[in-house]
Formats: structure tokens, C-alpha cells, sequence
């Protein structure tokens, strides 16, 4: 096996792991009441609906960095303005399902982008906002990291 067969092996298994984490917690979502996703869930008074407009987020500035990356080899894009996007954005008075359907629909996409990404960007390297420097896997790791780490914070993944 070359290094392209396990370089492309893992951009699949990284976007069937996305996948499947996806299948896994939408039902789950789906179930919350629109009430109870207006509830704080986490520390800091995070309601689910928070949680998941950060998740969406988090979902579109991930996609355009890996796009832009795989494009151009390299990138250099703002920080992430968390308490700014959700203030613009209204994700409290949101309608749940359509957050989740949201969520879901574009992180199937996504797993989809990844599978998809050339191997031979991965080395691109990154800088977002004030960050180090980065290659582009690293971000496609962090990215599943990310959403795995906020949704067992919710017991989801």
C-alpha cells in the first residue's frame, strides 16, 4: 500500500466516522422538544440549541477552510467570533428541528467533502485567526474531534 492508498483510507474513514456519528445522534436530537433545547445543558448555561448553532458553526467555517486549503495549498483565515455568530445569528430563538436538520444535512455533506479531498493537499498548510500554523488534516482531525467532544458532552457521541 502506497502512501496515497492510506492517505485516501483515511480521508474516507474520517468521513464515514463523520457519518456515523451523524446517524448515531440525530434521532437523539430530533426527540428534544423545542422547550427543552431552549434549557441550558452545558457549563456557561448552553442550551442544546446553542450547542448545535455552534456545531453548525463550526460546519460551515470547516468546509470553506478545507475547500480553500485543498484549492490554493495553503490558507489563511479569521478566527471563529463564538459569542458574536451566536448574537447575529439568534440561534436561541431558532427553530429546533430545522437547527438539527440543518446540522445533520450538512455534516453529511461534509463527510462527503472529506472522503473527497485530495490527498495530496493534506500537508497545506493553515493559519486561522491568531492560531500556529496547521496542516490541513490536522484540521480535518480537529474538526471530528470538535463535534465528538461537544456532543458527549450531551452523552450523544
Amino acid at each position: 500500500m502506497g502512501i496515497y492508498d492510506a492517505e485516501e483510507h483515511s480521508l474516507k474513514s474520517q468521513g464515514e466516522a463523520l457519518q456515523a456519528v451523524v446517524e448515531k445522534a440525530e434521532p437523539a436530537l430530533q426527540a428534544i422538544s423545542n422547550l427543552t433545547a431552549c434549557e441550558p445543558v452545558l457549563n456557561g448555561g448552553w442550551s442544546y440549541k446553542q450547542l448545535i448553532g455552534h456545531l453548525i458553526d463550526s460546519a460551515a467555517n470547516n468546509h470553506q477552510r478545507f475547500v480553500r486549503a485543498a484549492l490554493q495549498g495553503e490558507l489563511v483565515a479569521p478566527g471563529y467570533d463564538q459569542a458574536g455568530q451566536a448574537r447575529v445569528q439568534a440561534t436561541q430563538q431558532a427553530d429546533w428541528p430545522t437547527l438539527v436538520t440543518l446540522w445533520a444535512s450538512y455534516n453529511r455533506y461534509l463527510a462527503h467533502v472529506i472522503a473527497h479531498l485530495p490527498e495530496d493537499q493534506l500537508s497545506a498548510m493553515c493559519r486561522i485567526g491568531n492560531g500556529e500554523l496547521v496542516t490541513l488534516k490536522f484540521l480535518v482531525d480537529d474538526y471530528l474531534a470538535h463535534l465528538k467532544h461537544h456532543l458527549q458532552q450531551i452523552g450523544l457521541a
